[in-house]
């Protein structure tokens, strides 16, 4: 007997279900709703990239032990996109003649990072990117940070569920600035500093003077850029933010601020996403730099933060009713009122097997369809549906007008 296959996906992905996939669309519909209200339109792109794209800037660790690369059959060695913002400066600097600037795009596309696969990342994922294009001063930041925000509040969260911790790039550490750090030893101290949270002072100390080639004590620095920032975002009425020194960020792209949004949740104190400034990252296509700054709001943390705030909304499929039919005479009008009723914009299920009403009911309700109605001779006749709520088992009893009227005062 040949061994079956297994039932599970690829290690490190998700399938989606119904009730999942509903979530995720709702998660969808509502970032949507509030990036285009800033004035963001959306682009999307190919999930696959030359490998070159990423090996430029996005980071060692991120190319050599996190994309998921190939030959191709034309020996060209190819990505599966393990981020969204190299794309889109490709894109920008492909058209920058024929674009408007300041130019507002979003997408939301999959991603994919071969990861350790734990609680709040996977090896592919869903991602918000929202970017700003064309803005060197610091309003971009500001505009960027309050979408940010805006997209939280959008799904209920408090002040007080999140916090924004502010970095700048360019002015990070006394004490480095007098010093002439390689490309090899700058890259270090950036990824050394990526997990400073995660180790114990002494590690720190001992890691950075392996770098550095000697001891040295840091001391953390607040810049004017982003004093000014944290200052004009209270001014707005987010007050929600810190100077946070030891934020890096892993890609080596970033060239001034970075922020990430912080659950302040004890049971889960973790960044929920983040972003920043990227002024050269379009240099990789020619002489000339375009000011960017943007972020990007994974759905596998976004998901785990509302989950623990209880955002999340109940599941309830977009099938209003099922109708199904009670002999097989009553296929033919069955299959019609159902037409009717989607051409007056309602989502209607058929059920036209041969099975018992009741093991029709039984399947309805496995699939959470929350109305049900019989088609026989006598609703053909007398034009009075019955229809059934199958969460209580309650019935009423309407003409077809009034059917329509009641599914469309129950929609969700």
């Amino acid at each position: 007997m040949n061994k079956k296959l297994d039932t599970g996906p690829y290690r490190g992905v998700r399938d989606f279900f119904p009730e999942d996939m509903r979530i995720l669309k709702w998660m969808f519909e509502k970032i949507r709703k509030v990036v285009e209200s800033y004035g963001y339109v959306e682009y999307g792109a190919s999930i696959l990239e030359p490998t070159e794209l990423y090996a430029a800037k996005s980071g060692e660790e991120i190319v050599n032990e996190q994309t998921y690369t190939f030959t191709d059959r034309g020996g060209r060695s190819v990505t599966l996109r393990p981020e969204m913002t190299p794309t889109a400066a490709r894109m920008v600097a492909a058209r920058r003649r024929d674009l408007g600037f300041p130019l507002r795009w979003y997408s939301i596309p999959n991603l994919f990072r071969y990861e350790n696969p734990q609680k709040g990342r996977q090896r592919e994922h869903w991602q918000l990117n929202a970017d700003i294009f064309g803005i060197s001063g610091v309003e971009a930041e500001i505009e960027i940070i309050s979408l940010a925000c805006a997209i939280m509040k959008g799904f209920g969260a408090k002040d007080e569920d999140f916090e924004i911790r502010i970095n700048d790039r360019q002015n990070k550490l006394k004490g480095l600035r007098e010093k002439s750090l390689s490309p090899e030893q700058e890259r270090g101290m950036w990824q050394l500093l990526d997990k400073k949270d995660k180790i114990s002072g002494s590690d720190f100390r001992k890691r950075a003077a392996e770098i550095l080639g000697e001891s040295l004590e840091l001391e953390f620095e607040e810049s004017e850029k982003t004093k000014q920032i944290i200052s004009a975002l209270g001014e707005i009425g987010i007050n929600n933010t810190s100077f946070s020194p030891a934020l890096a960020r892993g890609f080596d792209y970033y060239t001034g601020m970075i922020f990430e949004v912080f659950d302040t949740n004890k049971d889960n104190p973790r960044s929920i996403f983040g972003g920043g400034r990227y002024d050269d990252l379009t240099k990789l296509f020619d002489d000339e730099s375009i000011p960017a700054v943007g972020f990007g709001m994974g759905d596998v943390t976004l998901r785990e933060f509302l989950k623990s705030r209880n955002l999340l909304p109940a599941y309830k499929p977009e099938t209003q009713i099922c109708i199904a039919s009670i002999n097989e005479d009553d296929v033919p009008n069955t299959i019609s009122i159902a037409k009717r009723l989607r051409e007056r914009e309602l989502n209607v299920a058929t059920d036209t097997t041969n099975r018992k009403v009741g093991d029709k009911i039984k399947a309805a309700d496995k699939n959470r369809v929350p109305f049900f109605m019989a088609f026989g001779e006598e609703e053909q006749n007398t034009n009075k549906f019955k229809i059934k709520e199958l969460s209580s088992g309650d019935e009423r009893e309407f003409d077809e007008d009034g059917v329509v009227n009641f599914l469309k005062d129950n929609q969700r």
